[in-house]
Parts: C-alpha cells; sequence; structure tokens
C-alpha cells in the first residue's frame, strides 16, 4: 500500500502486520520411518512432476478448462490502485464480528507526513468512527476499516457481504425461536453473567493448548507421556438447568469475595 485517502487529503502509508501467529507446526513424516513426506505438483495424466513456473490457474467450464496466467490476473486488478481509498465514514459497533478478518497497522512513508497522519488518527478518535474502504493486495481487493488504534491507525480487513452466511439459513431448524426459559430462569442466567463480570485484558489470556501441545512434545522427546486433559463437562439437563444456574451464581460469587480478601 502506498496511499491513504479521504476526500481530497491524502497520506502516503506504510502497511504493518498487526499479529503474529505461534501456532507450533508439524511436518508430515512416514509412521515407523522417521522419513519426511512432501507434496509435489504432479501432472494428473502423465504423473511426471511439473515445475512451478510452468504452471497456470484453470477454471473448470462445460467445454474445458479456461486458462488465465497470472500476469493476466496482475493487468486487470481494479484500477491496479495500492491507495487506500475511503468512501465513508461509520460508527464501527455498527459492523457485526463476523465481518472482521485480519488487522494491520499504517505508518507514515516519512517524517514529513506524521501531521497528516495524526491529523487523521486524532480525527477519526474524536468522531469515534472508522473509514470504511477498498483497495488491492496481492492481485486481490480487499474491504476494510481504518480507525483510530492507540496511537496508530489500524486498518481491520473485512469480509465481503456475499462471504458472510445467513445463520438462519445455515441453522435452518437447529434455530430455535425463543429460548422457553422461565422468567425466574432467565434473571438467573442474567445474575450468572453480572457476577462473572471482568474487565477486559488480553494479557490475562494465553494459548493454552499450545502450551499443552509443547509440553507433549518435550515429555516424548523425553521419552516420558502426558497425563490427558480435563474430559469435556456433561450436558446440562432442562429439568437441572435451575439447580446448574443457582449453583454457577454462588460459585461465581464466592470467587469474587475470595479475590477480594486476597487484596
Amino acid at each position: 500500500m502506498e496511499c491513504c485517502r479521504f476526500g481530497l487529503v491524502s497520506v502516503p502509508v506504510q502497511l504493518f502486520t498487526a499479529v503474529e501467529r505461534h501456532t507450533i507446526r508439524f511436518h508430515q513424516v512416514q509412521r515407523g520411518t522417521g522419513d519426511r513426506v512432501r507434496q509435489k505438483r504432479v501432472n494428473e495424466r502423465t504423473g511426471q512432476e511439473v515445475p512451478f513456473e510452468e504452471v497456470v490457474k484453470g477454471y473448470p467450464t462445460e467445454d474445458g478448462w479456461v486458462i488465465v496466467d497470472p500476469k493476466e490476473l496482475e493487468d486487470i486488478a481494479p484500477g491496479r490502485s495500492r491507495t487506500l481509498e475511503i468512501v465513508g465514514f461509520v460508527d464501527l459497533d455498527e459492523i457485526a464480528p463476523v465481518y472482521f478478518r485480519d488487522t494491520y497497522y499504517l505508518a507514515p512513508s516519512g517524517p514529513q507526513y506524521t501531521k497528516v497522519y495524526g491529523l487523521l488518527r486524532e480525527a477519526l478518535a474524536t468522531a469515534n468512527r472508522a473509514g470504511i474502504a477498498t483497495f488491492v493486495m496481492r492481485n486481490r481487493q480487499y474491504l476494510a476499516a481504518l480507525k483510530a488504534e492507540h496511537e496508530v491507525l489500524a486498518v481491520y480487513l473485512l469480509h465481503w457481504a456475499d462471504e458472510v452466511r445467513d445463520p438462519h439459513r445455515e441453522l435452518g431448524a437447529s434455530l430455535p425461536d425463543h429460548s422457553g426459559a422461565s422468567e425466574q430462569e432467565l434473571r438467573m442466567a442474567v445474575q450468572l453473567i453480572e457476577a462473572m463480570a471482568i474487565d477486559w485484558d488480553p494479557a490475562d489470556y494465553h494459548d493454552t493448548y499450545q502450551q499443552q501441545v509443547q509440553a507433549l512434545i518435550d515429555a516424548k522427546r523425553a521419552g516420558g507421556t502426558l497425563e490427558p486433559g480435563i474430559p469435556p463437562p456433561r450436558e446440562t439437563e432442562a429439568v437441572d438447568l435451575m439447580q446448574a444456574l443457582r449453583a454457577s451464581v454462588e460459585h461465581a460469587r464466592a470467587g469474587r469475595s475470595g479475590d477480594r480478601d486476597t487484596h
């Protein structure tokens, strides 16, 4: 990306990835041999391996394949533009979470652009709005929301409307019209939510599954084993719902009281 534009104001910018993945990655290995298993690009008809530079894209039709060269895709990229073109500003709360994809940071391309960059960031923060924009990256057009995030501008990639599935169509009969719960059960459920209310701090949360995977690897490397994790809880039966809610509220409140006593 080279530029962010709103109205007649342009800000030369650079795009940086905002998150990093820490998933433990495994290689495919043949059981009992320790031999690495690799995937190859193979001609389906001849069985021969195909060099990467000879691979093009094909779209299947009733008449056969429509062959498209990667360069042809570059030539038709929408506007061949690397500009983040803001078309309007919305309240970020209006965008349902299901639309959000990845996050990037924007930085000014040089010190001479810090004033206009800072102006846009402060204006977005003051207005409490996000700029809706489109831009092209890696031969693909993206829908995005530009937002003031702490001291920087952040770009949230969004799904297009036709990529988000309708929950009523997907869930069908599995989606109930209403919970069927009594007023007493509803009040108890709300009490449980309030009793478990917390302040949001992302630093409080860690990927415990990845930690367990690493512990398993370390144990097996040392010739040992790892104890199985806690099994999933049993389903709550409808007849036990009030009892489970009441016990949960009491447990949550007792936990809160214990936390206060330790401070």
